[in-house]
């Protein structure tokens, strides 16, 4: 099928958009320039740069016609921070240009369509007594997100949206979103200080087969969360330590009420400066201090995902970050997609 694609320079459309191909798909994309120095693209990907925000609904439409699949691999993440309330904000980038372009997509006749979402939405309906959504902006603009999107879906119209977790591998020249991990486990110089808990996580290659897979066979309206690898915070850092060549360096988990001092402090600092986060660090505690663990028979099976190097794709992440971190490489900063 003709697939157009928002987003298709980036780390996760561009590895979508190269699985496609190799299924026989063609592929066209609008992304945000500059394409990363050293930045493998499939040479069969038709690429333009621009902002799919300023297009006008015309100009969707001349990109949409005589397609059948669109996968959005766009918009900004929990680490956004702005004035309050930062909500408005996840919606003007995440939900607002969405509906619009999902709108012009149904009535253009494309009839498969997949949305990179976040794992975050999937936590908040697996954990109702959390309220994750009323506490933290971005997971209940996740949620929204979600649920606009599968608004859509009909008989015609096929909509999935991929619950995204922690996701390793890396695009040469573009900035992982790990630096900061790595940044702060070398400033621990002794030890590395973690609360207890875990995450599920997937490579970039993985992702790619997910994308492939839910334009493939999804069928009405379908959210699929997304885990392969359920780890927890210990083993997770103990194969960080590794690539970053400290593998006996010793890994303490902090008691919680110790993370949540931290968090406190972070809260703090946002307020001060007039700022708020998509994550309340506060009441972040419930998810981050516990496994969001998922089994991969919810989304990736049902997908066709196959196994792949984990290891080696936390690897490639954490050695990019430690090259940016000392200045060996130029990079461009993770962008909108």
């Amino acid at each position: 099928m003709k697939v157009f694609m928002i987003g298709g320079t980036g780390l996760l459309g561009s590895e979508a958009a190269r699985e496609l191909i190799s299924r026989g798909h063609e592929v066209t994309s609008i992304a945000l320039p500059p394409i990363p120095e050293g930045a493998s693209l499939p040479p069969e990907m038709k690429i333009e740069f621009g902002n799919y925000m300023e297009l006008s609904d015309d100009e969707l439409r001349s990109y949409f016609s005589g397609c059948e699949g669109f996968v959005f691999a766009a918009g900004i993440d929990e680490r956004v921070e702005g004035p309050a309330p930062i909500y408005d904000l996840f919606a003007k980038y995440n939900i607002d240009p969405l509906r619009r372009i999902l709108k012009i997509a149904k009535e253009t006749g494309v009839k498969h369509s997949v949305i990179y979402g976040s794992y975050f939405a999937y936590f908040d309906k697996a954990r109702p007594k959390d309220e994750l959504a009323r506490w933290h902006p971005y997971i209940r603009s996740r949620r929204d997100q979600e649920q606009m999107a599968l608004s859509f879906a009909d008989d015609h119209f096929n909509v999935a949206v991929l619950e995204l977790p922690y996701i390793f591998g890396a695009q040469p020249g573009r900035k992982p979103v790990w630096v900061f991990l790595v940044e702060m486990i070398r400033g621990m110089k002794k030890s590395t200080m973690y609360p207890k808990g875990g995450t599920t996580m997937v490579t970039v290659k993985q992702v790619a087969q997910a994308t492939a897979g839910a334009l493939e066979k999804t069928q009405g309206g379908v959210a699929y969360p997304i885990g392969w690898y359920n780890m927890t915070w210990k083993e997770f850092l103990s194969i960080v330590h590794k690539h970053l060549g400290t593998p006996d360096k010793k890994i303490i988990t902090i008691p919680t009420f110790l993370y949540q001092l931290g968090s406190k402090k972070i809260a703090k600092e946002q307020k001060e400066k007039n700022l708020e986060g998509g994550l309340n660090m506060i009441k972040f505690k419930s998810l981050q201090c516990s496994n969001q663990f998922i089994d991969k028979s919810l989304g990736c099976e049902t997908l066709g995902v196959e196994p792949d190097d984990i290891d080696a794709a936390i690897g490639e992440s954490i050695r990019l970050c430690v090259d940016i971190l000392d200045g060996q490489v130029p990079v461009v900063d993770m962008k909108g997609e």
